[in-house]
């Protein structure tokens, strides 16, 4: 069965593109996307399926390779995303965001390869930087993200990767994109940015050089906590010459059915991204005057130390708080526990406020002095903002502060 094309939307406004981009129609003209559940395709003949296995013919061959709806969602997020003149973007599905941000990196690093990254990461992405790699011979240098000399002290000749995540994950570290990318390119290198707290609503960091995007869409872009997912986004010879073959071979696929639950998601991304946001900041206000608060980080706050650099390069502040209460890890919990509309989980970006503690969660695994290096104290904790009215977030924080 053949499918249609929506029209060009190229001309189209993120908000509009988030519903439409991207749309695959078959013959019976459905109005929601069709969920292609399916592994395997047919041919009309063993003609058209050596054609097809070569390249010579268009189409799909296996859903590990390739499938109607994930191709629909890849779509639809390479059109959210845009591409500054000149470039073209394309975009592979991934099972995990730890997938894309893998896929990412081992795709086309070697031994005897060097990456320089951000120490502020999260955990599992750190292992990948700090452990995983090591194991097939890339090196690695950790820097604190915000200092641009440490980025160009770090470089060697070796140098093909430069990794950073902003805001981090979970203290909200802002990042010069524009500067840490021309030092990337300087060097030879390419600069991959895990863009998930931002999403591309708020920020776009192909504007600012990057040359791969990576997100864990399980996060805002399903934004409803069913369904895990990711994707890679990056120049299509990239995608051509690493990535599409690697992802292709190793087999992290997306599954339709969760690409079909994404496509649903994005025609509400902005909307929920902006009114996430507005949340957030009331929610980090609030937080950041609280006495029994010792300092709440969010990016648009005056008191964050990169706020004129997040205002430049973000459009809001996003629905991630960092809050740390007095007390240490005991009025953390108590505080955590008291709560009751914020519910405790490790997950973010959900319609559900969800709060965690990330030394003995996300970051449990780092040591005692990475932490603290990082700012990660046994009073933090890390607060995704939902979609419920912030003033009833207020009062429920009101009151668990109390508990403290």
């Amino acid at each position: 069965m053949s499918t249609e094309k929506d029209k060009s939307t190229s001309a189209l406004r993120p908000r509009t593109l988030a519903v439409h981009g991207g749309t695959a129609r078959s013959p019976f003209g459905e109005t929601s996307e069709a969920m292609f559940l399916t592994s395997g395709y047919v041919y009309e003949s063993a003609e058209a399926a050596e054609a097809r296995f070569k390249g010579d013919e268009p189409g799909f061959i296996y859903s590990r390779f390739a499938n109607p709806t994930v191709r629909m969602f890849e779509e639809r997020m390479i059109a959210l995303e845009g591409a500054p003149e000149g470039r073209t973007i394309e975009a592979r599905a991934t099972a995990t965001g730890m997938a894309a941000v893998t896929a990412a990196m081992l795709c086309h690093l070697s031994a005897g390869d060097h990456v320089v990254a951000a120490k502020a990461l999260f955990g599992s992405c750190r292992y990948i930087v700090e452990e995983l790699l090591p194991r097939f011979g890339v090196t690695s240098t950790l820097v604190d993200g915000t200092d641009l000399e440490q980025w160009k002290a770090a470089i060697q000749p070796n140098t093909k990767t430069l990794f950073l995540e902003t805001p981090s994950n979970p203290t909200l570290e802002i990042i010069d994109l524009q500067a840490v990318a021309d030092i990337a390119h300087d060097a030879g290198a390419r600069l991959v940015v895990d863009n998930v707290f931002a999403t591309p609503v708020l920020q776009k960091p192909f504007e600012f050089g990057a040359d791969v995007v990576v997100y864990s869409a399980t996060k805002h872009i399903d934004g409803q906590g069913r369904c895990l997912g990711g994707v890679v986004l990056a120049d299509e010879d990239f995608i051509t010459e690493y990535l599409g073959n690697f992802l292709r071979q190793t087999g992290p696929s997306l599954s339709p059915f969760n690409a079909w639950v994404m496509l649903k998601s994005l025609e509400t991304l902005d909307l929920r991204i902006k009114a996430h946001s507005e949340n957030g900041e009331v929610v980090a206000r609030f937080l950041d005057a609280h006495p029994k608060v010792a300092r709440a980080l969010y990016p648009t706050l005056d008191s964050h130390p990169q706020a004129a650099l997040a205002r430049r390069q973000m459009t809001a502040g996003g629905n991630i708080v960092a809050v740390e209460v007095k007390g240490g890890k005991e009025a953390a919990f108590r505080f955590a526990n008291a709560l009751k509309i914020i519910k405790i989980s490790n997950n973010l970006g959900d319609a559900k406020s969800l709060i965690t503690h990330p030394q003995t969660t996300t970051h449990q695994r780092l040591s005692d002095e990475a932490r603290a290096e990082l700012g990660i104290s046994a009073g933090l904790l890390r607060l995704s903002v939902g979609l419920e009215d912030s003033q009833d977030l207020i009062e429920d924080l009101d009151r668990a502060l109390a508990a403290i």
